[in-house]
């Protein structure tokens, strides 16, 4: 029983040490995906301001 134990720990900890490629990351995919995420963040943003600016402006003609 010690063993398959020993035979486990030995197994698990070797596996690690054979994967040290590590993937190569294209960088215009990246700086896409941040372009594309700013521009979301604008238009929600966009979206918000007006929306407060349309409220104000319809409470304004309601109140007079």
């Amino acid at each position: 029983m010690s063993n398959e134990s020993l035979n486990r720990t030995s197994d698990v900890i070797g596996t690690p040490s054979q994967s040290n490629e590590t993937p190569r990351v294209n960088v215009d995919v990246l700086k896409q995906r941040i372009i594309e995420q700013k521009k979301k963040d604008k238009f929600k943003r966009t979206i918000i301001f007006s929306t407060v600016c349309v409220s104000l402006g319809a409470l304004t003609f309601l109140a007079n």
